[in-house]
């Protein structure tokens, strides 16, 4: 249930690029903020630990939070919203601590749709290409990655047969976005962990599936890809890096001009640490990543970045390139946003 209504109050203003600003504003939770999906000019859900959701239908205005019933101490990772009344959570955990729930009336009520019956079993990630088609990604069991597809809004998880992974690779669930989809059923998702930094790519929603390697960092079991994005059916960027080493930017990211099929390390200036988020802002021709050390900005298509601010977060979310949010820790919440014009 929802539990009150939090009046947003802005902060300090960043200055980031192409006339924006990333604005603070006060969430109303001090929960650990993963997940971000916004959804039109004036909404946008996030989510997080202790069973913890946000939203705002007022662009941000004011921001109602709540806990889901059952679920007070699970981890929200993943949402994804379809307007101010239909959304999804998906959290992470081991065994059945990995769920997805629905909402059809605005996080009054949740339905639990799917709880992860395999005690060796992860989730990761959520997404969906339609109001009905979704698919949802997991930690490798018996050697395969864990996939779920549903085409009736989740009313039926199916499982479908994952690609093979290696004997230490895995997904990461930090930001709900190493799991990218585009239209007609195709989907990408990163891996990471020792020995292992590939991406995967499905033209079939999800049933078939193609690997590459990346040069992105795969030394530790805390390093490789967190999330990736693409601009067209060929242009893509993956980033991550070793998230113990959130300032060290050593092979954290990796671009494609190909779908995918294969992957190269831009020449730089490199996003500056660690980055569990990336996204391109299509009007505006530019990309964005971001993480605990703060975010980077390109307009060449990821090979060379800039510095924006030094903000911790974890997610983030576009609408448009005027309109998006940034999550993060302690309830950390922002707004990109234009800035004022002064007065000639």
């Amino acid at each position: 249930m929802l539990r009150s209504l939090t009046k947003c109050v802005p902060l300090l203003a960043v200055g980031l690029a192409m006339g924006q600003t990333w604005e603070p504003r006060r969430s109303g939770t001090k929960a650990s903020l993963r997940g971000v999906s916004a959804v039109s000019a004036k909404i946008a859900w996030a989510c997080g630990t202790g069973g913890t959701y946000i939203k705002t239908v007022d662009r941000g205005a004011t921001w109602q939070h709540g806990v889901v019933g059952g679920a007070e101490k699970l981890d929200f990772r993943g949402v994804y919203a379809l307007d101010d009344r239909i959304a999804y959570l998906l959290s992470i955990g081991a065994g059945d601590q990995s769920r997805i729930y629905k909402t059809t009336d605005g996080g009054a009520h949740w339905k639990l749709q799917f709880k992860n019956s395999d005690p060796k079993g992860f989730f990761d990630e959520i997404a969906f290409w339609s109001p009905l088609h979704g698919i949802a990604l997991g930690d490798p069991v018996n050697g395969r990655f864990e996939i779920l597809t549903t085409a009736d809004g989740g009313e039926h998880w199916a499982r479908e047969q994952g690609p093979t992974s290696l004997a230490n690779e895995g997904a990461f669930a930090a930001s709900n976005s190493s799991l990218f989809v585009a239209d007609a059923n195709e989907v990408w998702f990163g891996s990471g962990g020792a020995g292992a930094a590939r991406v995967f790519h499905s033209t079939d929603g999800g049933r078939n599936w193609t690997v590459a390697t990346t040069p992105i960092r795969k030394d530790s079991a805390n390093a490789g890809i967190f999330s990736l994005a693409f601009r067209d059916g060929l242009h893509g960027i993956a980033v991550g890096g070793d998230y113990r080493k959130p300032f060290d930017p050593t092979h954290n990211i990796a671009i494609t001009s190909d779908g995918g099929k294969t992957w190269r390390e831009p020449p730089g200036p490199h996003p500056e640490g660690f980055r569990s988020a990336v996204a391109f802002l299509a009007g505006a021709g530019l990309w964005i990543a971001a993480g605990p050390s703060g975010s980077d900005v390109s307009s060449d298509d990821g090979n060379t970045w800039t510095r924006a601010d030094g903000g911790a977060y974890n997610a983030i979310s576009f609408f448009s390139w005027k309109i998006g949010w940034a999550v993060g820790p302690q309830g950390r919440l922002a707004q990109f946003s234009e800035k004022p014009r002064r007065a000639q």
